[in-house]
């Protein structure tokens, strides 16, 4: 899909609700020759050094880099760490507790396993 600036960023916003919401949501932009990767939410300052936000999309933007790079097996393994993460629901931050009980902080998504 090709799509203006303000009308692509409307897009990608609604479609990250489908995969978990905007800490999930990682983002590709491909050209001929060049390849940035990125999270689809933005920069978010309000934020910035509290230790808050989900940092997912952004370690799953580092996975599609990866793929890009045809380092399979990494991206494989980076992807597969986080969905482990996700499914045991521990160690999350705010936006992904179903119990809404606090979850974790950006440092401490995923814990000291990976």
């Amino acid at each position: 899909m090709v799509l203006p600036n303000l009308y692509g960023d409307i897009m990608s916003d609604l479609c990250a609700g489908l995969v978990g919401g905007l800490g999930v949501a990682p983002g590709a932009n491909l050209g001929e020759g060049l390849a940035v990767f990125e999270p689809t939410h933005g920069s978010a300052p309000k934020y910035a050094g509290k230790n808050k936000v989900n940092p997912m999309a952004t370690i799953l933007s580092g996975m599609l880099m990866l793929r890009h790079l045809k380092e399979y097996e990494a991206a494989d393994n980076l992807e597969q760490a986080i969905a482990a993460v996700i499914a045991e629901g521990k160690e999350v931050t705010y936006d992904m507790k179903m119990d809404k009980s606090g979850g974790v902080g950006t440092s401490q998504v995923a814990g000291s396993r990976y």
